[in-house]
């Protein structure tokens, strides 16, 4: 399980086949914290690095899904925004709607990647082509996690993933372009 810079040839092999992403909310797309406003409003901080991933995975022509057990306003927006084929909130138990994904989308779990902190994404974790963890990750993530990313949940991590991804799939150079 490497940690940090890239990924090691073993999870290069497995990055290859990914054309999906299944990602968990609260301590991978955010750092976890739970706000609340005096007047009963959830604030929640999301990276804007982590926005810019998915943009370029989605233009890449990739799939992705938020399965989250929180359900928030904020996040059906957010996901909006950022164009995720899929927000599936008040999931407690995640392996129920990812079955459902990948049967919808007709993967397999090789194709999939699946980014999580906690104890509900182990089902996800244990079948998925690639299994990532974020640096607080709980140690049973972490351990059965092929990828541990250098950068924390709700910093960035996401937006690791996706470029290592997209490097590994030779997608790369086609979003670099387009800013050139």
């Amino acid at each position: 399980m490497p940690f940090g810079h890239g990924f090691s040839p073993e999870v290069q092999k497995r990055a290859v086949n990914i054309t999906a992403l299944v990602i968990d909310v609260d301590g991978v797309l955010t750092d976890g914290r739970i706000v609340y406003a005096e007047y009963g409003d959830e604030l929640k901080f999301f990276d804007v690095k982590d926005g810019a991933g998915l943009v370029f995975w989605h233009r890449s022509g990739l799939k992705s899904a938020i399965i989250t057990a929180r359900s928030s306003r904020l996040m059906k927006r957010r996901a909006k925004e950022l164009r995720v084929d899929i927000l599936i909130q008040g999931a407690l138990m995640k392996l129920p709607p990812y079955e459902r994904l990948l049967k919808r989308w007709r993967l397999r779990d090789e194709q999939v990647c699946c980014i999580g902190d906690d104890l509900m994404e182990l089902p996800i974790l244990r079948r998925a082509g690639l299994a990532v963890a974020v640096p607080g990750a709980v140690e049973e993530v972490r351990r059965i996690s092929h990828y541990i990313t250098q950068n924390p949940g709700g910093r960035g991590a996401v937006r690791e993933v996706i470029d290592h991804l997209l490097k590994a799939k030779g997608l790369w150079d086609a979003v670099i372009d387009r800013y050139q």
